[in-house]
């Protein structure tokens, strides 16, 4: 504190005090305009109140995501170089329109080809090994003595975030060391057993699995709070009647509890699925995507930020995008078949 001066202070007063100007301006703006809408008699004055309180979301959203979606999807299809002026010398960033060049690059370049071959393993192990965890532990432990407790301790991974939980797969469950003592817990009960230590972060292709199994980790927790709801909302006459008709629990479960929860099964995957494919915290806190262990977000943020290259970098995010979409509308389907047959 003693080493900041009163300039520094004198700084900062006035950036909070602008910052609080442009809160009251925004706020008291938003006011007016609330105001005038109500003001308004008629047939319109639904429909203005309606518009004045969507504009402001809309117009977030066209600032914040869609001006940068279609920025990032229109630089795709360009070289950007920066070059020095012939004149002057200074350095100067040109844009070339080039089409689908940069899109060729990302589906014939070796390394980048691997990446998205990885995403698409997060994309598909990640949600039904998290799935299918969760729901079991739900059916298992549902109404069982300690159930609380229980749930909480495998909902508690939920609580750290993924930077962290890398923190603690990487450093003190998958940690190697070449010569000796093991200090990671796993290779330390593996050598204790009479063992070999095995570098979980370096054996390719299985280190992405190791990768994997973080991710999985924290979202079992969400999988089985959810799904636990919603098998508390099955009707218990509809297993009883079963039970009476002389149904094992097997196929109880399959006949009744699964079509009764499909429709939060189908959330749950697809909220997974998306989280797998956006995954960057993991491989960039552990392996930084090295040992072939890369997926496109990593990828992404390396091209456009770290090697300067923001053209294949947003022909990357572009391709995430693509990935996404498919899981979007089965999600949108699925939700819509189930309410029609309600």
């Amino acid at each position: 504190m003693s080493g900041l001066d009163a300039q520094f202070w004198a700084a900062q007063g006035q950036n909070l005090l602008m910052g609080a100007i442009a809160i009251v301006v925004f706020i008291t703006v938003i006011m007016l305009i609330m105001y005038g809408a109500d003001l308004v008699k008629g047939r319109g004055r639904d429909k203005l109140q309606l518009v004045v309180l969507i504009s402001p979301v809309l117009i977030l959203l066209g600032i914040g995501l869609v001006y940068p979606a279609l920025d990032t999807f229109w630089i795709s299809f360009n070289s950007i170089t920066d070059a020095p002026d012939p004149d002057t010398g200074i350095y100067t960033t040109t844009m070339q329109f080039i089409g689908l060049e940069n899109y060729r690059f990302a589906f014939t370049d070796p390394s980048t080809v691997r990446t998205v071959l990885n995403t698409f393993v997060w994309m598909i192990l990640v949600p039904i090994l998290s799935t299918g965890i969760g729901l079991g532990y739900a059916v298992f432990i549902d109404r069982a003595k300690g159930e609380k407790v229980l749930k909480s301790l495998v909902f508690m991974p939920m609580a750290i975030s993924l930077v962290g939980a890398s923190v603690i797969w990487g450093n003190i469950m998958y940690d190697y060391n070449q010569v000796g003592q093991q200090t990671g817990m796993l290779n330390a009960l593996k050598v204790f057993f009479g063992g070999e230590p095995y570098n979980f972060l370096a054996d390719d292709p299985w280190n992405t699995f190791w990768l994997i199994v973080i991710l999985v980790w924290i979202q079992v927790g969400f999988a089985m709070v959810i799904l636990s709801a919603a098998i508390k909302g099955v009707p218990i006459e509809l297993n009883e009647a079963a039970s009476l008709d002389g149904a094992s629990a097997w196929q109880r479960f399959w006949s009744i509890t699964i079509p009764s929860i499909r429709s939060t099964i189908v959330v749950v995957l697809t909220t997974i699925t998306i989280m797998a494919l956006k995954v960057y915290d993991i491989v960039r806190t552990v392996t930084q995507g090295r040992d072939d262990t890369d997926v496109v977000a990593n990828r992404m943020y390396v091209l456009s930020f770290v090697e300067g290259r923001e053209a294949l970098g947003a022909a990357l995010a572009v391709i995430l995008f693509v990935f996404v979409i498919p899981v979007v509308i089965y999600n949108v389907r699925s939700l819509n078949k189930v309410k029609e047959n309600h």
